[in-house]
């Protein structure tokens, strides 16, 4: 059964109600990681400017161009979503807009995990060392792919094969709006 059908039946709503509430959750999720990712940004934007960068590596400073490129295009991604509502406000585009803007907060999320697992290991590098660096590299990759990607995705392949359905979430079916 394709979304759109499953909404109807369990959630009673129409396309466009499950587009403005697929916006509205879409919103919710952005603003959780809209400020996150610009503190980071600017957080990275200022380490230059300190007298210990100077102390870093090539490979670091490398890395470091990695992170804050990964950061700033998190942040333009993840903000994209509200100027292009601006942009669209009123022209009846929201299918458009909804399925754009989790492409684009799709990416942003990954490459905020880009940036964050970048950091991490230029920390770790400055305070422990290149040995603890790589570890902590691993570690934070892992959790973010295991916890951002994995368990998502095992969710999902559940799904589509049929291990959840509505009996077993205890969803009953909606009665349709009248209209």
């Amino acid at each position: 059964m394709d979304d759109s059908s499953w909404n109807r039946r369990v959630r009673g709503e129409t396309e466009i109600q499950r587009l403005d509430r697929n916006w509205a959750a879409l919103l919710q999720e952005l603003r959780v990681v809209q400020t996150g990712v610009q503190l980071l940004t600017g957080f990275l934007m200022v380490l230059p400017f300190q007298p210990r960068f100077e102390s870093l590596s090539t490979p670091m400073r490398v890395l470091y161009l990695v992170v804050l490129t990964a950061s700033i295009c998190a942040t333009a991604l993840l903000v994209a979503p509200v100027a292009a509502h601006r942009l669209l406000f009123r022209r009846h585009q929201l299918a458009w807009l909804v399925s754009a803007s989790n492409q684009l907060a799709l990416t942003g999320v990954i490459l905020l995990g880009v940036a964050l697992v970048g950091v991490a290991v230029l920390l770790f590098d400055v305070v422990a060392g290149p040995v603890a660096a790589a570890v902590a590299g691993v570690v934070f990759g892992a959790l973010f792919i295991g916890t951002w990607l994995v368990r998502p995705w095992l969710a999902h392949r559940r799904s589509a094969q049929g291990a959840f359905d509505d009996q077993q979430l205890g969803v009953e079916r909606a009665d349709p709006p009248e209209h």
